[in-house]
């Protein structure tokens, strides 16, 4: 079950938006990671020691909840700074042209880059490749943002374009569907990388799993086009 990011956004349908917690808490893939099987764990002990909190200041043992929340919270900063560190720390993941990137079932992948000159620099047009390994449901992925950044950390987003699929278009099982994004850059951008991941609320709760690149703090994942 072990891949980052928005495997944990994963939908069966619009009437459904909490399928997510479902399908996360599923031990049915021989891909979860011992960090994954951590956090299932330390989120099932968060709600019983909170709840044991909750309980025991509604009986008026405000010290013992006070007590047990005390403790909990140290664990909590404690593991958190594990989190930002590793986070930190971690290397970039470089994926290539024509490599899956999935989250789960659902993969995104980055097919071929058309670089053209304009008067204003140079255009790059991406070809997206948005596809489902899902056998019995539909789905789609929140949260995915792609951009262009080159060798000196500038950040290029997408042009506009209200008629192109979205990135989180909802799939039928099994179903692939092609998408393009178009980039403008000035003619100074080298070592030009499409980089992809999460950004927002979206991001939970990869960014509470160690070595999770769902996390805001991790390098963004990157499909090198130059």
């Amino acid at each position: 079950m072990h891949a980052p990011g928005g495997r944990y956004f994963t939908e069966i349908s619009e009437e459904n938006p909490l399928h997510f917690v479902n399908e996360y808490f599923t031990l049915q893939s021989i891909r979860m990671s011992i960090f994954d099987l951590v956090f299932i764990l330390l989120f099932l002990t968060s709600v019983v020691t909170l709840s044991t909190a909750a309980v025991a200041a509604i009986r008026g043992r405000r010290a013992k909840a006070l007590s047990i929340l005390r403790v909990y919270a140290i664990c909590f900063a404690i593991y958190m700074g594990i989190v930002i560190v590793v986070a930190l720390a971690a290397p970039q993941r470089i994926v290539h042209l024509g490599e899956d990137r999935c989250f789960d079932d659902w993969c995104i992948t980055v097919e071929h880059a058309d670089r053209q000159p304009t008067p204003a620099g140079v255009a790059y047009t991406v070809t997206l490749q948005i596809s489902s390994r899902a056998k019995r449901v539909s789905q789609r992925e929140k949260g995915v943002h792609v951009y262009l950044i080159d060798a000196q950390g500038r950040r290029f987003d997408p042009a506009p374009d209200p008629a192109a699929v979205p990135i989180d278009v909802l799939l039928h099982p099994g179903e692939a569907v092609e998408t393009r994004r178009t980039f403008t850059l000035p003619g100074d951008a080298r070592g030009v990388g499409l980089a992809l991941g999460h950004e927002g609320s979206f991001c939970f709760p990869g960014c509470f799993i160690i070595g999770d690149d769902g996390n805001p703090l991790h390098k963004r994942t990157i499909v090198p086009l130059q």
